[in-house]
């Protein structure tokens, strides 16, 4: 198991990215996953974790700002907003049941710290400073009166 710590983030741009069918993830450089969370699972201090992914919203590609399209109606995107965020730095990306367990995790640490979580997850691979780097996005409701 990795080790993570939870942190909040507030992205203040969107992050574009080009619709794909499927990734190599061996030859992008940047990917971004994008599942619904099982709505029996969402709110769940103790999910199942055969039943806690949804389906499959989109994966995307990394955009180049030529080729990246602007505006509300993109499908890749991972939105401006409040997110639980955690990140791993390995030799390799993590596997589906090693993001899945930060997830899980997140989702846990989230609902002990009271925030109402919405029902999507953001996976982004990504190259950084000479390592694989995984990163996991839950968006949270805000807390504006």
């Amino acid at each position: 198991m990795f080790k993570t710590s939870l942190t909040y983030l507030d992205l203040r741009s969107p992050l574009l990215y080009i619709p794909v069918k499927s990734a190599d993830l061996s030859k992008s450089d940047e990917i971004l996953l994008c599942y619904e969370i099982n709505m029996t699972q969402n709110s769940s201090i103790e999910p199942v974790r055969e039943q806690f992914l949804g389906s499959m919203v989109f994966i995307g590609e990394k955009a180049d700002v030529k080729s990246a399209k602007q505006g509300e109606n993109d499908e890749a995107v991972l939105p401006a907003g409040s997110y639980l965020f955690n990140q791993c730095r390995a030799a390799n990306r993590l596997n589906q049941d090693e993001w899945l367990d930060i997830a899980i995790e997140q989702q846990k640490d989230g609902l002990w710290e009271r925030n109402k979580l919405k029902n999507m997850l953001y996976v982004r691979f990504l190259y950084e400073d000479d390592a694989m780097v995984t990163q996991v996005f839950r968006p949270v409701e805000s807390n504006q009166a």
